[in-house]
Parts: structure tokens; sequence; C-alpha cells
């Protein structure tokens, strides 16, 4: 390793974890010590950072209001330092930190919040997916349904949320008072994804959550069928998976078809 890569490396040491070697290399003056000198560099990456995680989470940050939110941003990084060379994945352990530590896991509608709002900037941020058509029904032939898998587009998310974080969300991007949070017994199924350049989110059914899971795991139409047989008459649940794939088509969920026996 040169001089230079060495001292770059201490550098990124103290800027991330405050190793001390770097002091060493620094000229102190009569205004400020080699130890404050390098803590303005300190203290700016971590400044960066927090705000960072305001952008990828800015429904959280406008609900917890400015100063909870710095505080928790600086006690996310003690525990998370960013690992990634982009600040954009900073954060991907948000909703684990705040489901487990004190204080924030006495308010467990914090932690759906920010799982909410990192399947939406997970949605936006996803890889491009050529979508079908509800057209591209019509050339499958009757043999082919039941064998039929679906691959989904790279922008669909899945989360389950006990509380009314999608509303509080709403109405904070509206600029709306946004109601309490509300605790319901059994978690919601949502799914959040991306057509065109907007992203949409909706709350699903037991029998759509279902379904769709079970296509996101590489089902077969006919197992779908059977499974959704539960909440659905033998003779009626073929229609109704069917009307259930043509709106994933049709809100742009669905990128290929495939066939296997």
């Amino acid at each position: 390793m040169s001089v230079l890569q060495r001292l770059q490396a201490d550098f990124q040491d103290y800027i991330v974890d405050l190793e001390r070697r770097m002091a060493g290399n620094v000229v102190g003056t009569a205004k400020a010590s080699a130890a404050q000198r390098l803590d303005i560099y300190a203290e700016a990456y971590r400044q960066r950072l927090v705000e960072a995680l305001g952008k990828n989470f800015p429904g959280l940050a406008a609900w917890l209001g400015e100063r909870a939110f710095d505080r928790l941003g600086v006690a996310y990084l003690d525990n998370h330092p960013s690992t990634h060379f982009s600040i954009r994945h900073f954060g991907h352990a948000l909703s684990r930190f705040l489901a487990t530590d004190a204080p924030y896991r006495e308010r467990p509608a914090l932690a759906e919040m920010a799982a909410f709002e990192w399947a939406l900037a997970g949605a936006f941020d996803a890889a491009d997916s050529p979508c079908l058509s509800v057209d591209d029904l019509g050339i499958i032939a009757p043999a082919q349904w039941p064998v039929m898998r679906f691959r989904l587009c790279h922008s669909v998310r899945r989360l389950d949320l006990r509380s009314n974080v999608p509303a509080i969300w709403q109405a904070i991007d509206r600029n709306e008072t946004p109601p309490p949070p509300r605790a319901q017994k059994t978690p919601l199924a949502w799914i959040v994804w991306r057509q065109d350049l907007k992203t949409w989110f909706r709350s699903l059914a037991v029998h759509e959550a279902w379904a769709l899971d079970a296509a996101m795991a590489g089902e077969p139409f006919a197992a779908i069928c059977e499974g959704l047989c539960e909440w659905a008459a033998a003779e009626h649940v073929a229609a109704e998976a069917a009307g259930l794939l043509k709106r994933w088509i049709s809100d742009g969920m669905i990128m290929q078809f495939e066939w296997s026996r």
C-alpha cells in the first residue's frame, strides 16, 4: 500500500470509526487542534448520513419532527454504520432498529412506517421491467393455463402492517394533519409497486394476498386455483384466479409467463 493509499485509508477509518491513527498526520493550529480539525470532517459525515436518512424516510422524519428524527438518526448510525458506497442504501435496517430498540419499540407504528417507506423507495428505484398487457392472456393455449407460472416485475413489494401508517403517510404527503396511529389485531396485507414513473400501493383482501404470495413463490396457476378454493366455490375459482391475474397485469405487476410441468 502506498503512502497516499495509507493516508486515505486512515482518513476513512477516522471519519467512519474515529480511529485515531490519522491524528498523527494532521497539523494543529492556534485556532484548532489536529483532533478538532479532523472532527469537523467526522461530524459533517455523520450529519450528511442523518440528512440522507431523512431523504429516504420523509414521512417518518415529518411525523417525528426534526429534533426527534435527528436523535433517531444519530442512534441508528451508532448501531448501524453505513457499509454501502451509496447513501441510498443507508436505512435498510431502520425498521428493525425501531422495532427492537428503546424507546422506539414502545411505538410499533414507527417501525411499520419505516418498513412502508423503504418499500416505496425500493419500488421506485427498482430496475425497469417489461410488463405484459391484458392482450397477452389471449395467446395462452388452454392446456398451458394449469402449468403457467408468473414472474412479477422487479418493483413489486409485499408487506403486512398492523397499523394505519399508509393513511398517516398519505396525510403527511399532502401536508395534512395525520390521523392518530391505530393498530389492528391482525395484520393487513399491502402491495407496493411502480407503474411507469409512479409508485402505487393498495391493501389486499386475504385471498388476493395469499394468491399473490403464491405467485411470487413460483406456484403454477393450477395450485393457485386450488388454494383459492378456501375462499371461493370450486366452480368459480378459475374465474376468480383469472380475474386477479388480469388485475395484476393491468396494474403493471407481471413481466413474464413461464410454463413447466
